[in-house]
């Protein structure tokens, strides 16, 4: 999971300045952790503690009030109504990457990517996004090539992967739709060489670049056998001692080469 929350560190700063290049500096100066990384970051602790995943959104919201919520979901956090809000937004993608690592079959992912997408995102585009992103990830760390991934998420999820990202990156615009991001994250984690150039890769088709990037950096992460020394150190510098701590204790039981 903590390749999902370095890519959201590198993609924060040009999700409104998007550049559409992969030459960059890797962490800018001004890059921080968003909601992505807080609502992941819920969900590694719901699994190790066995606190209901609705309840630690609601409490990690509070924790992390302004860090760039949707306003459905923010509505959502901030009432005592816990029931779902049928949306399809990417946030069911980008919170998942947790869900790939901590069970031990692919049916026993896709059953809990369910499960704790559906707590908002209910919609079946929603649950097709948190299942496909978390499938992904347990391809991944099973050894699985990238043409199994790409072939297991089209046949069983119905995403076009067969567009390169070069022939993506020119028209592609903002959306925060799970339709119109997890393909695209998919997209730049086939078309990479390492961890980083997945990341680079994601962040340069613009658009929700933190978003794409956490989705494309939890896959990458699970591919690739962890996250680079640097990547890691800088991300965790940047994370704030709790989420730091969560993280540590969730890679230290499920994803020990991270």
């Amino acid at each position: 999971m903590l390749g999902a929350l370095a890519g959201d560190i590198i993609g924060s700063v040009y999700e409104w300045n998007n550049i559409k290049t992969k030459q960059f500096p890797l962490f800018s100066p001004q890059c921080f952790f968003t909601d992505d990384s807080v609502l992941t970051v819920a969900l590694a602790d719901a699994i190790l503690t066995g606190t209901p995943y609705a309840q630690n959104l609601k409490k990690f919201f509070l924790l992390y009030p302004k860090r760039g919520y949707g306003g459905g979901f923010a509505r959502w956090a901030s009432s005592e109504d816990s029931k779902p809000y049928h949306s399809f937004g990417n946030g069911a993608a980008m919170r998942i990457s947790p869900a790939g690592w901590a069970y031990d079959t692919l049916e026993e992912v896709l059953d809990k990517a369910r499960e704790f997408t559906a707590v908002t995102h209910n919609h079946p585009e929603g649950i097709k996004g948190g299942q496909a992103t978390a499938a992904a990830i347990f391809l991944g760390r099973a050894g699985r090539t990238k043409d199994d991934i790409r072939a297991y998420v089209e046949d069983n999820f119905g995403y076009d992967l067969s567009r390169h990202v070069d022939e993506i990156r020119p028209a592609y615009a903002f959306n925060e739709t799970c339709q119109e991001t997890v393909p695209q994250a998919i997209r730049a984690f086939l078309d990479s060489t390492d961890f980083e150039d997945a990341i680079r890769t994601a962040v340069s088709l613009g658009g929700d670049t933190d978003t794409l990037a956490c989705i494309t950096g939890g896959i990458a992460e699970a591919f690739y056998g962890g996250v680079p020394p640097a990547i890691r150190n800088k991300a965790y510098a940047i994370l704030d001692p709790r989420l730091g701590d969560i993280t540590r204790a969730f890679v230290a039981r499920h994803c020990a080469k991270s």
